[in-house]
């Protein structure tokens, strides 16, 4: 992590005084916390539980920093670009419908941003989705925020039921359900004065999930996540998203007999496991090997140890987006591509 003791001593007294003059409703162009159509009164300061720390939020942020692709698409999900004063770290294009308000938000990084880049933009509200952002080797700790006065939030479905520590996607304890990310997204919308908008979107992706998986029966068809990474690729193992979408269409994940988030587990195991579908990431970022489907693909039809897969020789393929394949609002995409998927392959029952 790059160092940041020099710009908390800059931006500490700046940003306290940011934080005063936010908690005593006196900010520049500080409109209300809530409004009628929301059905939030002032209802501040806000305090919520989140992940082993006390939040509290004296009134409704203005110049947020959302540090990861997921929690971005639900603040702007929430109708909240105005409040956002930049976003970090994105695998994908934005999700579909967001383009025109995400296109109104700087930034900050593709990947990773220094802390000093996000202290810059003297934020009065940090979210992520993983701890690792927040954490050691992140872009700063919580601790490091708070010091300044700024809160911090973090992704429920990144620390509940879950060890952070050992490998660097961790492994679940408990498996994950869609309710740690349905928590996320009231969570916020309460953060921001917006709880009406919270239950809306979380009434809708429930309605998504269910129209997908009406009277579809997968027992017995065997799936693979393949998230990124030729050489030593990262699968999905039972208990993240990608058991979320396992679980609702009745299949089952080839690896659900490791708990580890992403395991790295090499082809000879795949081609042993011989799973009916692969279900891949396409990605746009550049940071691993075949992160595109096209690569990706290439590599299955080419590599000796996978190109007599089932699934490969029968064209088994279902793309998804990396943010589907994280447990976020877009898992709910993931339902319904792969429930589509298996239609298509006459596997859905």
């Amino acid at each position: 992590m790059p160092p940041i003791a020099s710009t908390v001593r800059r931006t500490a007294l700046l940003l306290a005084g940011l934080v005063l003059l936010t908690a005593c409703g006196g900010g520049v162009n500080e409109p209300a916390a809530g409004t009628a159509e929301d059905g939030a009164a002032d209802g501040f300061p806000v305090t919520l539980k989140n992940c082993g720390r006390t939040v509290t939020v004296g009134a409704a942020p203005r110049h947020a920093v959302s540090l990861n692709q997921g929690s971005t698409e639900i603040l702007l999900s929430l109708g909240l670009a105005d409040r956002l004063a930049g976003t970090a770290t994105w695998t994908d294009p934005v999700m579909k419908g967001l383009e025109k308000d995400e296109s109104t938000v700087p930034r900050l990084a593709e990947n990773q941003p220094s802390s000093e880049k996000v202290l810059a933009e003297e934020p009065d509200f940090v979210t992520a989705s993983f701890e690792s952002t927040l954490g050691k080797g992140g872009v700063a700790s919580r601790d490091q925020f708070e010091e300044l006065g700024v809160p911090t939030y973090l992704s429920p479905s990144d620390c509940a039921g879950k060890d952070n520590n050992g490998s660097s996607d961790g492994s679940r304890t408990e498996t994950l359900t869609m309710d740690a990310v349905y928590g996320e997204v009231r969570d916020l919308a309460k953060v921001f004065g917006v709880p009406e908008r919270g239950e809306k979107l979380v009434a809708s992706l429930r309605d998504r999930v269910d129209k997908a998986t009406a009277d579809i029966d997968a027992s017995g068809t065997t799936m693979l996540y393949w998230f990124a990474n030729a050489e030593a690729p990262y699968l999905a193992g039972c208990c993240g998203a990608p058991g979320i979408i396992t679980e609702e269409l009745g299949a089952k994940n080839v690896f659900d007999d490791t708990h580890e988030e992403w395991p790295q587990i090499n082809w000879e195991t795949v081609a042993d496991r011989n799973p009916d579908v692969l279900v891949i990431g396409d990605l746009t970022r550049k940071s691993q090997t075949a992160e595109s489907a096209g690569k990706k693909i290439a590599f299955l039809e080419s590599n000796p140890a996978t190109k007599n897969l089932d699934a490969v020789k029968h064209k088994r393929y279902v793309l998804l987006s990396g943010q589907a394949m994280n447990p976020t609002i877009r898992t709910v995409e993931g339902v319904e591509r792969v429930a589509a998927g298996l239609r298509s392959f006459g596997l859905a029952g």
